[in-house]
Order: structure tokens, then sequence, then C-alpha cells
């Protein structure tokens, strides 16, 4: 299996977090995959991945220190995945990072050759699920779809429609990842 930095975006709503979380428990045992752990300035108490947390202040000085290989703002958060996330890549692992489409072309002139999965669902879909999250007004949601709506995905992307089933999804994901290296079944 030869090195590859996957990076992994999609809009609210679309469940990203679920599919890599149903692929991360599907992968066939032994593979050299690193999940790269963001640094976020979200309490880890809010729920979701594991990170590490970090205030502003502190991400900020980081920044400047240079310890960030990728990092972005998105939703009033600042997030980063430090260097050493990604040093799995010089033993020959696949690194998955977990991005964002605003920061894909950064990311793209910072490592090119990435693979690049977009993992959505439709507009209705969409809806619905940040709806029952009741964390945004209806005006939010309908901009955040429109942005997904709007969002150009790359020709070379792995696109993952998480319309139907959560075993669907990652099914989809993890046959396509498959294709990209001949990977046990």
């Amino acid at each position: 299996m030869n090195q590859r930095l996957i990076y992994v975006m999609g809009p609210s709503g679309a469940g990203k977090d679920s599919v890599l979380g149903w692929l991360r428990e599907r992968l066939p045992p032994g593979l050299p995959v690193h999940w790269a752990r963001r640094t976020i300035t979200r309490p880890v108490a809010a729920g979701g991945e594991v990170h590490e947390e970090i205030d502003t202040a502190s991400f900020d000085r980081l920044q400047a220190q240079g310890q960030f290989a990728l990092s972005w703002q998105a939703n009033g958060l600042h997030y980063g995945v430090r260097h050493t996330e990604l040093s799995a890549l010089q033993q020959g692992h696949w690194v998955l990072v977990n991005g964002s489409r605003g920061h894909l072309h950064h990311a793209q002139q910072s490592h090119p050759g990435m693979q690049v999965v977009h993992i959505t669902a439709d507009p209705a879909t969409l809806i619905q699920r940040l709806s029952a999250r009741q964390r945004e007004t209806a005006e939010q949601i309908q901009q955040r779809v429109q942005r997904a709506s709007a969002f150009a995905v790359p020709q070379e992307a792995i696109e993952i429609f998480n319309n139907g089933t959560l075993d669907q999804a990652g099914e989809a994901l993890l046959q396509a990842l498959a294709r990209l290296e001949a990977w046990p079944r």
C-alpha cells in the first residue's frame, strides 16, 4: 500500500462524521491507515470527533509558529492539522484528514496529489438533518444548503451520496477507497 493523503470534506448535514465512523469500524484489519486528529477551538465536551481542544489565542500562537500542515476557519471555529499528524505518510501509510470545502484549494496547493473525497446529500436531506439538529435558524440552514449546492466538486474527487442508509454510504466509500489500492476484503 503506497502512501496517500485522503482529504474528506462535505457540507454540514451530509453525515460526513457518521460515514467516517462507519469506515473506521470496518476497514480491513492491518491496513496502514492513520486518522489525523484535528486541533479545534471547540470544547471536547461539545461532542463529535475526538480532537485536541484549544482556545483561539493558543491556536493563533501555534499557527504563527508554523505548527499546522493544514488550517482553516469555518462556522466560527479554527481547525488545524499538525504536521505530526501527517508524518505517517513518511512510513508509507494512508492518512485520512477530515477537511473543509472552503480550504480545499489551499490544501491541494500544499499537498499536490492528495485524494479528495466529497461526502454529500441532496438538498432535501441536508435540510431535514440540519433542522433536526436545532442549532440554526431556517435562514441559516438555507444558506448552508445553497453553499453546498453551489460547490463545484473537483472532477478527480470521489463523491459519496449519503441520501440512504449509513451502510450504503459507508460501503460506497469503502469500495471507492479499495479501488485506489488492492485492499484485502
